[in-house]
Parts: structure tokens; sequence; C-alpha cells
């Protein structure tokens, strides 16, 4: 049996190279040197034998805070 579980999470950042000067970054760089931020969309699948008791594979909750530990 195969479970999806789909996470939204945004991210911001930017780049620069420390080894540049402010002018050299930001002429290299261009909008990508000021912060921004990006939004992702992941998806788990996890696969395994249904648990008689619980009938589930993984409980969603579980792989939630997984995702959320290990992940985001």
């Amino acid at each position: 049996m195969y479970i999806t579980r789909r996470e939204r999470f945004s991210s911001a950042h930017r780049l620069i190279n420390e080894n540049l000067t402010d002018d050299e970054n930001k002429n290299l760089f261009k909008k990508c040197y000021e912060m921004h931020g990006h939004n992702y969309e992941l998806f788990v699948t996890v696969c395994g034998e249904i648990n008689k008791n619980s009938g589930f594979v993984i409980d969603l909750k579980d792989l939630k805070k997984i995702i959320q530990e290990k992940v985001i």
C-alpha cells in the first residue's frame, strides 16, 4: 500500500558570494541578491504493509511530524 502526504511551505533567501563586494554581488546575482522567497509543494510517499490493528501504513500525524522536523 502507498500513501502520499502533501505539505506546502515558504522559504526566503538571497544569493551572495562572501568573496565579492556588495556591488559585485548585485551585478552578478541581480534581483536574487535581494532577500526574496519561494513557495514549495512537497509530496512524500511511503510504502508499507497495512497494520492490522490500526489500518494505517503510517499515522499521518507521525508522518507530518517527521516532515516538519527533518525537511521543513
